[in-house]
């Protein structure tokens, strides 16, 4: 009997097996042999490009996680040089960037149902703050069925799931509206939410201030539940540090480590995600996007595709909140289900551009790094100027007014005030926010596009 290709035909499939006929006088008895180790190469091949079409459609990514990854030890190196004290000023600390991480995915979360289907999620903060009640709660032992050592990966998901439970419930009621009419209602359950944690004395003796996680609780644990070797502790006091990695003599103290835990699980968080909205599940948000009544007319559920969306949106907004929970170790409704913490996500997805996904953390990297800069706190730059500048500059005036005045009346805690007028700036000229005006000036996204500019600038160069 001949030898066969492995792919069979659809007679063999359905179990009709017949025999090949002998081959023919003259013709080559190896021929099928060959064939088969030609379509094994042709496969091969097909692999190798289809790996190479990923890696480099994932060059932009790959270099984008590098520099994150360099921050934490190039900023501890900057800060010890003798211009530390300019670069503290300019560059958030590690800490900050922690935040940056976990807001980030929040307005991520946001961005995936409010750029990519068009309805404007008010009360998101409903979610965020579900993720990260049911982790303090779990911790300080008040949920029932959730033990006080239930491992924080688990935590995740619980707080994943729940709050996708909601959103349908929500979703269910809400996308009967559309507008402005659908935002409203999302922020008055969110509303609901906040007045309801407010007030139950479950959650502490004053609830009204939020819960803490006392120190008699050890630091979360983000890796392989059960597996020590593969887990590392977050948190700003109680995460674990490294005084020598891996015998190199590099110190990472509780923000670094923190860092890298939360970034991984905003990495994952963000390329699936990312997957969904170039699946044909996310094409469909798009549609729904730029015409739902289209979409409606050529046969897909709006309504339902909707639902999802708002589910997973959920999902990952408590998974931020989680993360938050989990290295502040400390919760309160104004952090939590506060209208302005949904504001925050909607600053960032118009400051980074709306429906672009990774935008979001790029606006509120954005935020946070002018917010920074105009900080009251020691890194500030009223501080730094004030603690550097001689006083005879100080005390010269400018227009009649001291130099020590202006500093503390302009730029001295009024971050908010900058902020609120970058945020004028960008919806007025730059409507696509940074990565949007990007990706037109490219033409697509800086994934496909950019090394592309990138190779073609520098050849140009030469």
């Amino acid at each position: 009997m001949a030898i066969s290709d492995d792919r069979q035909s659809p007679d063999a499939r359905s179990g009709d097996v017949t025999e090949r006929p002998p081959a023919e006088e003259g013709e080559d008895p190896t021929s099928d042999v060959e064939r088969g180790g030609e379509a094994s190469a042709d496969d091969a091949a097909t692999a190798e490009r289809s790996l190479r079409r990923t890696l480099s459609e994932h060059r932009v990514h790959a270099a984008v996680v590098v520099a994150m990854g360099l921050y934490p030890p190039l900023y501890q190196l900057l800060i010890s040089t003798p211009l530390g004290a300019e670069f503290a000023v300019v560059l958030p600390p590690v800490r900050t960037m922690v935040a940056v991480l976990y807001v980030g995915l929040f307005a991520m979360s946001f961005d995936f149902i409010s750029g990519y289907t068009g309805y404007l999620s008010f009360g998101h903060s409903l979610f965020y703050g579900t993720g990260a009640y049911l982790v303090v709660l779990a911790a300080t032992g008040k949920l029932p069925g959730l033990s006080a050592g239930t491992p924080f990966m688990g935590l995740l998901l619980l707080g994943g799931i729940l709050a996708a439970l909601i959103a349908l419930l929500v979703g269910t009621v809400s996308f009967r509206l559309t507008g402005v009419y659908f935002a409203m209602i999302t922020l008055g359950f969110a509303e609901v939410a906040h007045v309801f944690i407010r007030n139950w004395d479950h959650v502490s003796p004053s609830p009204q201030d939020g819960a803490n996680i006392g120190g008699d609780v050890g630091a979360f644990q983000i890796g392989v539940p059960g597996v020590d070797t593969l887990s590392v502790g977050i948190g700003r006091l109680v995460g674990d540090s490294y005084e020598n990695l891996f015998g190199t003599g590099i110190e990472f103290n509780e923000a670094m480590v923190s860092f890298y835990a939360v970034g991984a699980v905003v990495l994952v968080s963000y390329f699936a995600m990312q997957r969904i909205v170039h699946s044909p599940f996310g094409r469909v948000m798009i549609a729904i996007r730029e015409n739902e009544e289209r979409a409606r007319a050529i046969g897909y559920d709006t309504y339902r595709f909707k639902l999802v969306a708002f589910a997973i949106s959920g999902f990952f907004a408590a998974v931020a909140g989680a993360l938050f929970a989990g290295f502040r170790r400390s919760v309160g409704p104004s952090s939590t289900f506060d209208l302005f913490v949904t504001a925050d996500a909607l600053l960032a997805a118009i400051i980074g551009g709306f429906g672009t996904l990774a935008g979001a953390l790029y606006g509120h990297l954005f935020h946070e790094f002018l917010g920074g800069i105009l900080s009251t706190e020691s890194h500030g730059l009223s501080r730094y100027l004030r603690e550097n500048l001689p006083p005879d500059l100080l005390n010269a005036e400018v227009a009649g007014v001291p130099l020590l005045d202006v500093v503390n009346v302009l730029i001295d805690g009024r971050a908010e005030l900058y902020l609120g007028l970058v945020f004028v700036l960008f919806v007025l000229y730059v409507p696509k926010g940074i990565l949007g005006t990007i990706r037109d000036r490219i033409g697509g996204t800086a994934a496909e596009h950019l090394p592309g500019h990138v190779r073609k600038y520098f050849r140009d160069r030469r």
